[in-house]
């Protein structure tokens, strides 16, 4: 759980929050109380670039695997409501990956860019800048959502119509709502989370 409203964290993490071997280019910059949870953190990325949170997910920080422990499990995890960002992160250029949905394989790059002071009146997490729309779920990952981009922008494409139907008859891949970022990025300023859009 994120810190109380009223709590004024001792140093804010800027990161940048990059989905690997996107194209074009899909990331986030963002800031954050450098001893969130990385339970936390995960809410963070997911609204932040619009997943739905409908699949597992998992942080790759040296060998080792940090998620929700499920007997399910095929590898030991640890738990991931139980380590804070900063022990992991500590100088610039430090950088975690995180990994969601292991059928489409999104790989995350979780990159510290600055240790900064809390700012007076900013309430963190707030997302700062970020680029291009996150790809619809379950597209296939990186080479998938190429595929679906290829097909939406061809009128001709076998599969054209078949996948505006299926993403909903629009999709802007340079999309990018930064106060709708924000404001989903309110509930957990409230200590909660809630499911959105995709965007």
């Amino acid at each position: 759980m994120p810190p109380a409203k009223s709590t004024v964290p001792q140093a804010v993490f800027q990161l940048k929050i990059t989905l690997k071997d996107s194209s074009p280019p899909i990331w986030r910059r963002v800031q954050v109380a450098a001893d969130v949870t990385l339970a936390w953190l995960h809410d963070l990325i997911q609204l932040a670039f619009g997943w739905t949170d409908s699949h597992l997910h998992q942080f790759i920080i040296g060998n080792q695997a940090y998620s929700i422990p499920s007997p399910d499990d095929w590898e030991p995890v640890k738990d991931e409501r139980r380590f804070k960002l900063n022990q992991f992160l500590s100088s610039p250029k430090d950088k975690i990956r995180y990994e969601y949905d292991f059928g489409d394989d999104w790989m995350h790059e979780v990159l510290l860019e600055k240790i900064l002071p809390p700012e007076p009146g900013v309430r963190y997490p707030v997302c700062v800048t970020g680029k291009n729309a996150c790809p619809p779920e379950d597209v296939g990952g990186v080479w998938g959502y190429a595929g679906f981009l290829e097909a939406i922008t061809q009128p001709d494409h076998p599969e054209h119509d078949q996948y505006l139907e299926w993403v909903g008859d629009e999709f802007d891949p340079k999309a990018f709502d930064l106060e709708a970022v924000n404001q989903d990025l309110e509930a957990l300023r409230r200590g909660g989370r809630r499911r959105q859009q995709v965007r």
